[in-house]
């Protein structure tokens, strides 16, 4: 289970940086969200201002913990009969839509590889890689339904991964000007936990730029700001 802890501050950020400190993490490893800003009226306009804010430990952040400390192995067989079930699968789904469709799988340090290409390529990836990603879901159950270990299966249509991930950091680092230049801060439309870590990652090390999320699935969304020092 993920952890979860509420802080309090004077501002935001206040309550935020004693959350991680409590955590001992950093920002790029928690999901943030705004629980309460104490109002205040005229009469009590002296009283200390409170900020609570909820930090979870993203899943991927707990799933590395764990690997860590119990991983299973999966055996060479496992991942040969996983990859003749996707083979058997992915060949009969793709001739029910579209025969022109070209297809490779292979195995890749203990991870199944699949890639797909084809003139109707755009079916099968959907609004912003939504159809990508629930196919990739359910090619991940087929191969794991019964083995012990655990296997991963990475999808890509159509180069679809690389030309979105581009597209985001390209996106990030326009943002992040603008923020600089405005001295406000930018929320973004939602987007899915791998779309928001792609985010995350590409302005972590701008010492001027903060990002984080807020909001609850499917719509959370990235926060960028200013960091004044």
């Amino acid at each position: 289970m993920s952890r979860i802890i509420i802080s309090e501050g004077k501002t935001t950020n206040e309550a935020i940086e004693k959350g991680l400190k409590e955590l001992n993490t950093t920002r790029n490893n928690v999901e943030i969200k705004v629980l309460e800003q104490e109002k205040r009226s005229f009469f009590d306009i002296l009283a200390p201002r409170v900020v609570k804010v909820e930090l979870t430990m993203k899943d991927e952040e707990i799933q590395r913990n764990e690997r860590k400390q119990t991983k299973i192995d999966v055996s060479i067989e496992d991942l040969e009969n996983a990859k003749s079930k996707l083979e058997n699968f992915i060949n009969a789904f793709l001739n029910k839509i579209d025969n022109s469709f070209e297809y490779s799988i292979k195995i890749e340090n203990s991870n199944i590889i699949v890639n797909i290409d084809g003139e109707q390529s755009g079916t099968l990836i959907g609004y912003r890689g939504e159809t990508l990603n629930a196919l990739q879901s359910i090619l991940t159950s087929i191969v794991n339904n019964d083995i012990s270990g655990k296997i991963k299966v990475f999808l890509n249509i159509d180069n679809y991964k690389e030309k979105r991930e581009k597209a985001l950091e390209e996106l990030a680092v326009k943002v992040s000007k603008t923020v600089l230049k405005n001295n406000k801060s930018i929320t973004l439309e939602p987007m899915n936990a791998y779309e928001r870590k792609i985010i995350h990652s590409k302005l972590q090390d701008m010492h001027n730029i903060r990002t984080h999320s807020i909001g609850e699935e499917p719509n959370r969304r990235i926060v960028i700001e200013k960091v004044n020092k």
